[in-house]
């Protein structure tokens, strides 16, 4: 560390995201931007070495370049945090093999309001059972690439958890003569409205009764908080491995 302070290279720093953990790292009292890497005007990206440099990576690129990201940590023994959604399969695996030797946390949402719904939402479905069906409507602003968004995937999943169901009972939106409702389907439903920064609801519905779980972000700053939250975790001594941010605020 420099002068005590933990220092953070930004992979994807000319993004949304990137830059209000910039603000924020600026903010703080105990970390120092190390390295700001992002795509330049011509589409190249600057060298990936200026890792090399930082205690701790935090990546909220494109699910194009997280890879990349994840095989230089690897080079250079940093331990990383993916913020970046929709990721391949083969980006997985990189970032798998990096856990192996450092700590990563992977989130969908680095919100810890929203790391708290995902343990309420699989505590709710589980203790109201199969008789409550389960749908969940998520908001985001009308750039977002993929949808449904990483966070309502995952908040299905906290669901499908409870409710012993696996993504089997997923269903994305509906149009047509689909029928009537499966008693374990599991709906997921995504709006694009202009500049919402975000907005989750789980709707669980039984006999006679409704329980909406409700999460609503007003500014991108409690993501960037939550995600330097999660860098000071993974800067600690602690065994290698890939986690999630229920490990962050000890959940899991």
């Amino acid at each position: 560390m420099s002068e005590g302070k933990l220092r953070i290279a930004m992979h994807g720093a000319a993004g949304r995201m990137g830059q209000a953990i910039a603000r924020a790292i600026g903010e703080s009292s105990d970390l120092v931007l190390a390295a700001a890497i992002d795509r330049s005007g011509d589409g190249t990206t600057a060298s990936l070495d200026a890792i090399a440099s930082a205690d701790v990576v935090v990546d909220f690129s494109h699910r194009d370049a997280t890879r990349g990201i994840a095989e230089a940590c690897s080079k250079h023994g940093k331990p990383l945090v993916v913020g970046t959604t929709g990721l391949a399969q083969e980006t997985l695996d990189a970032i798998d093999a990096l856990a192996k030797r450092e700590r990563v946390v992977l989130a969908a949402n680095t919100s810890v309001g929203v790391t708290v719904l995902f343990h309420l939402a699989k505590e709710a479905a589980r203790l109201l059972g199969g008789e409550f069906d389960a749908e969940i409507v998520e908001l985001h602003h009308g750039k977002k690439v993929d949808a449904p968004s990483g966070t309502a995937l995952r908040l299905a999943e906290a669901v499908a958890e409870g409710k012993g169901l696996d993504a089997s009972s997923f269903v994305h939106g509906r149009s047509g003569m689909v029928g009537a409702r499966k008693k374990d389907e599991i709906g997921i439903h995504a709006v694009r409205l202009s500049d919402v920064v975000g907005e989750h609801t789980l709707y669980l519905s039984g006999p006679a009764e409704r329980l909406e779980l409700v999460h609503r972000a007003h500014d991108r700053a409690l993501f960037a908080r939550g995600a330097l939250r999660a860098a000071r975790w993974v800067a600690r001594e602690g065994a290698p491995g890939r986690y999630d941010m229920r490990a962050v605020l000890g959940l899991a």
